[in-house]
């Protein structure tokens, strides 16, 4: 496998999540409910026993330099998000052992008034393929969402090897937190590393199996892979 550095998967990371975005607002979202007059706005992110959105070590690295580059928030505001990431991890008893999946939180990353404040630049690809939906013939097919989380699965391989795992939110957010020692991350790493290396067609099968995981209540929609799908991030 080729390998890249950190600075060049985020490059790539982002050009994926964008051509992912991109996709599903032209050909999903027009028959969604629009958040910004949704009566219950934020719900779908803050409610504890539905968000279970995991993410990968090179998501949350892409998650803490948007915070960090963000002229919306002051530092203040900034260190707000690691102090609300790390209430929830003890809130909600969110562990790095076990199945991940299983647990639920409120997203530290939602913030009233303004929304997710990743939404541009780092958003969570469950995320991106969440939204209301009146029927549900027009949900975006979960391939859709395994697939580029297959690509995010290969750009961390790419650079960390096997050192990295998929956990919730919070958690990341703690093991990235820019004022941390960086110890603890050091040490999953060295646990991680140890794993061994996945192939290909577990890679798919992961991906399919935790799109599943995170939105057990949408339906399997079974049907091709749509042919206007972007291809442009492909290897």
């Amino acid at each position: 496998m080729s390998r890249r550095t950190e600075p060049e998967a985020l490059a790539y990371l982002q050009r994926v999540k964008a051509s992912y975005q991109n996709f599903i607002k032209i050909n999903y979202e027009g028959a969604a409910k629009d958040c910004k007059t949704c009566p219950a706005a934020g719900v779908c992110c803050t409610d504890e026993h539905f968000v279970n959105v995991q993410v990968t070590r090179l998501e949350a690295v892409a998650i803490r330099e948007t915070l960090k580059r963000t002229p919306r928030l002051t530092e203040a505001e900034r260190r707000a998000v690691y102090g609300r990431a790390r209430e929830t991890v003890e809130r909600y008893g969110l562990r790095v052992a076990g199945d991940t999946f299983a647990q639920t939180y409120a997203c530290p990353l939602f913030e009233t008034g303004v929304g997710c404040l990743v939404h541009r630049r780092a958003k969570p690809a469950p995320c991106i393929q969440h939204a209301c939906y009146e029927h549900w013939e027009d949900l975006p097919p979960v391939r859709l969402q395994a697939r580029t989380e297959h690509r995010i699965e290969r750009l961390n391989h790419e650079v960390y090897a096997n050192a990295w795992a998929w956990l919730p939110i919070p958690l990341w957010l703690c093991l990235v937190d820019p004022e941390s020692d960086g110890r603890e991350l050091e040490r999953l790493a060295r646990e991680w590393s140890l794993r061994p290396k996945k192939g290909g067609s577990n890679d798919a099968h992961h991906a399919q199996k935790s799109a599943a995981h995170r939105w057990p209540n949408l339906p399997r929609i079974k049907q091709s892979f749509p042919q206007n799908f972007p291809q442009a991030h492909q290897r």
